[in-house]
């Protein structure tokens, strides 16, 4: 095990034994091979860069780095995006430690020297974030390496797998270059990415939104603070915005429209499917802080004279959250509520058998324009997990469910 503090300004010779320079940097080529190091850049008396390819190493120690080629045979370095540079790019950078889920700052890279045919291969084993990698930056070049080690050895010390790492680039363009994989963090429950989210600054914030597909964005935004969700939205491109707000519950994208200027809003909509877009117009009409602003358009209905067959078609084809299926609801032919059936009776009863015979005997409804106090005292009053939205005649608008009202009743404390 070496370390990039130990590595930095090293001596490098060519198989010669002509000096060539300092190591400057490490490079790695995400495209090629994510843990191995693919090319050596050395800074010579002159100040120009040479790099030399990791097929051309042939020992590296604490004390120095010699080639197996001559210096006519190294190549000046030439500026490539595509390379991952570990003291540019990843040293003193933010990362996100996609294991604890959270964000941490790189004071060191490990790595393992490793022979391969005849030659020696570096490879990156994992990142420094404790103490201990910090002590060796500010000791590197005042006292010897061993005793660097040695007193490094009695501090804390934090290294995060190479795998675990995913980087955090401000510029999505570089980072796309890079093809620095954000899988694992997508793999992450949304309210662990949104707990990441808030630890970065906007730009890191907006480069993973933007390296995340929309579904899984717009479910992190969702856990997320309104403001903060339009002031990430109104950062990005519109057309990625808008597929992100696309892919959110429909109450919760006329929240975040709200919050954000009346042209991006238009903007966005704009760029928008034709019927997700007219969802989240039709809930914007509502004045904030009522029922109809609360609720969602996402929530199974059918007809009074449905069955449990129905119903069960009805559940498999739904595509809207969890939460707004803990009950179907019934209406007449005019649309009108007649009835609230729980998933449960639903689940329990034979295929044939109406639904309208399952209905729950009291049918509690709220107005649309029915204030927030008035949703949540309802819910608290009748224990409920999910409230329809009605007009004035009984016309079932929409739903809401309980993650809705227990976010009212956080904010309201």
């Amino acid at each position: 095990m070496i370390y990039f503090t130990e590595l930095e300004n090293l001596p490098v010779f060519d198989v010669g034994g002509e000096y060539l320079g300092r190591l400057e940097d490490l490079c790695v080529d995400p495209s090629q091979n994510s843990l191995r190091i693919a090319s050596y850049l050395v800074r010579t008396l002159r100040k120009n860069i040479l790099c030399i390819a990791y097929w051309q190493v042939q020992s590296i120690s604490v004390r120095s780095i010699q080639t197996s080629v001559p210096q006519h045979d190294i190549q000046c370095y030439a500026p490539d995006e595509s390379l991952l540079r570990l003291k540019k790019d990843v040293l003193d950078q933010q990362i996100i430690d996609v294991n604890n889920r959270k964000v941490e700052r790189v004071n060191d890279v490990e790595l393992d020297i490793q022979p391969a045919d005849g030659r020696t291969d570096l490879r990156v084993v994992g990142v420094s974030v404790g103490l201990a990698g910090a002590a060796r930056r500010l000791l590197q070049g005042l006292v010897a390496k061993h005793v660097i080690r040695a007193l490094t050895a009695r501090l804390p010390s934090k290294t995060i797998p190479w795998e675990f790492v995913n980087l955090i680039e401000a510029d999505p363009a570089r980072r796309v270059k890079l093809r620095i994989s954000y899988d694992r963090l997508a793999r992450l429950h949304p309210a662990d990415i949104a707990g990441i989210l808030e630890e970065l600054s906007r730009d890191e914030q907006k480069a993973v939104i933007e390296g995340l597909d929309d579904e899984t964005a717009a479910q992190a935004l969702s856990k997320i603070p309104t403001h903060m969700q339009a002031a990430l939205l109104e950062s990005i491109d519109t057309e990625k915005a808008a597929d992100i707000v696309e892919e959110m519950p429909p109450d919760e994208a006329a929240d975040v429209l709200q919050e954000l200027p009346p042209e991006t809003s238009a903007e966005l909509l704009a760029g928008m499917e034709k019927e997700e877009a007219q969802e989240v117009q039709g809930l914007l009409g509502f004045e904030e802080k009522t029922a109809g602003a609360l609720m969602t358009t996402e929530f199974i209905v059918l007809g009074e004279a449905a069955t449990v067959e129905g119903a069960i078609e009805a559940l498999r084809n739904f595509e809207g959250p969890l939460e707004s299926v803990y009950q179907l609801y019934l209406v007449n032919e005019a649309g009108v509520l007649t009835g609230t059936v729980p998933l449960a009776r639903i689940l329990l009863a034979q295929a044939d058998t109406p639904l309208k015979s399952l209905a729950l005997d009291e049918l509690i409804s709220v107005v649309a324009h029915a204030d927030q106090k008035s949703v949540v005292d309802l819910f608290h009053k009748y224990n409920l997990v999910a409230l329809p939205v009605v007009d004035e005649s009984g016309r079932l608008l929409g739903v809401v469910t309980a993650d809705d009202v227990l976010e009212v009743v956080v904010k309201r404390d």
